[in-house]
């Protein structure tokens, strides 16, 4: 889990790799396409609150990004995927960094089966396993100082053929299974996640889905998002979390739509 040796001030604007390892720092280290949950720092928020999910099936305002050619499959090298990921200046107010605390992933398993393919992108690592992963935080320095600034997570992995669109499909079972929730266990002890949602996607890459995982810390619920987008054999994971309140945080459709556009 990525926590050891991020001080306290850090842990206000930066997210870590896994929503576990921010849950975790929050209690100062305690416990569309087609194949195309906890108490809360009161201090420590890493979204904007003010922006909030749409459930899948709802009437959605998210923009429409000009349409790309399908990706072409290849499989990036891990100098050609670092290449690939956004980098400061590259959108409007927003810097790009390498994440703090290094590329350790996590160690949830779900204690269902079904629910597997979701505790593995909490860890920061989805099944199949890539074989090359880039971690990116990304912050809107225009909300720089405040406590509910807009940090976004990143994580690119460039799959073997044909696992990238194994990755989308598992996920999306799992979401469908998983909405009563589901329970992990890992070194730091078990973790309980009490509602799964679908939430609507960005329309970006060959394939894309958004969803919600509640996570539960000291009694209080804590809202995680994550969109995944495929585009030809890299898989994006995109995550926010709300620690200000149990609001559905939005990820910046802005971000979603210049990551996609970067990928072969």
């Amino acid at each position: 889990m990525v926590r050891n040796g991020v001080p306290m001030k850090a842990r206000r604007t930066v997210m870590v790799a896994t929503a576990a390892a921010l849950c975790l720092a929050a209690v100062a280290c305690g416990p569309s396409g087609d194949d195309a949950s906890g108490g809360k720092d009161k201090g420590n928020a890493a979204t904007h609150p003010s922006r909030t999910g749409t459930p899948s099936g709802s009437p959605s305002a998210l923009p429409s990004p000009s349409p790309l050619p399908a990706g072409t499959g290849r499989v990036l090298t891990a100098a050609e995927l670092a290449a690939a990921a956004l980098t400061t200046g590259e959108v409007a107010d927003y810097e790009v960094t390498p994440m703090q605390g290094g590329e350790e992933t996590g160690s949830e398993k779900s204690e269902d089966l079904a629910c597997r393919p979701l505790a593995a992108v909490i860890n920061g690592a989805p099944e199949p396993a890539a074989t090359a992963t880039v971690f990116r935080t990304v912050m809107d320095k225009s909300e720089e100082g405040r406590d509910d600034q807009t940090v976004v997570t990143e994580i690119l992995g460039s799959h073997p053929k044909g696992a990238a669109r194994q990755v989308l499909r598992d996920v999306r079972d799992a979401v469908q299974a998983c909405a009563g929730g589901f329970r992990t266990a890992s070194a730091d002890g078990p973790s309980t996640y009490s509602r799964v949602e679908q939430l609507d996607a960005v329309k970006v890459g060959d394939e894309s889905i958004a969803y919600q995982v509640t996570g539960n810390i000291g009694g209080d619920k804590v809202p995680l998002v994550f969109q995944l987008v495929r585009r030809g054999s890299t898989v994006v994971t995109f995550y926010m979390a709300d620690f200000l309140d149990e609001a559905t945080p939005e990820l910046p459709p802005e971000l979603l739509i210049a990551q996609t556009a970067k990928l072969p």
